[in-house]
């Protein structure tokens, strides 16, 4: 693979390209409301975090989908199911789902993190092993700092590497 350098020589670090500004979410926020901000944000992944910044979780849009889908159809069937059970039933069972708190449906362990000093080859084989959509970037203390998704190393690669051939 390509090594990664900034013009500098100096290799490329997570700290180089991850955003700084992360949206998260507490543990106790519902799913609903954890819909609403990957809709708002245009988002599909979230770090969960205690609040003192401690990550607990990670939870994405197919985490949801997986939630809303019944367990004996599926997915493609849901909205046929959906359509012919009665309203009430279909409300209260939506109800249910939707305010169930996030960290019921995240995932809580085996959560895969980098640190703001790791390469970017890391952070490339990481992503495409495990097919991640984003990843939470954590300091010596487990707290989350930053995070970096597929988007942002696309983007980092398309600027310092693709331009500069």
């Amino acid at each position: 693979m390509k090594k990664f350098f900034r013009k500098s020589g100096e290799m490329m670090k997570v700290r180089d390209f991850m955003v700084w500004d992360v949206i998260s979410v507490w543990p106790e926020n519902t799913i609903k409301e954890v819909m609403s901000i990957f809709v708002e944000k245009k988002i599909g992944g979230v770090p969960i975090m205690k609040k003192d910044g401690t990550l607990i979780g990670m939870v994405t849009d197919g985490d949801i989908l997986r939630a809303l889908k019944p367990l004996d159809r599926r997915i493609h069937d849901y909205f046929s199911f959906m359509t012919y059970i009665a309203v009430e039933d279909r409300d209260i069972h939506l109800d249910e789902i939707i305010n169930r708190e996030i960290i019921k449906i995240a995932k809580t362990h085996g959560i895969v993190t980098v640190g703001p000093d790791d390469e970017m080859e890391t952070v490339i084989n990481i992503l495409a092993k495990h097919h991640f959509k984003k990843l939470p970037v954590v300091n010596g203390v487990n707290r989350v700092i930053g995070v970096i998704s597929r988007g942002d190393v696309i983007r980092n690669i398309q600027q310092t590497i693709v331009e500069s051939m």
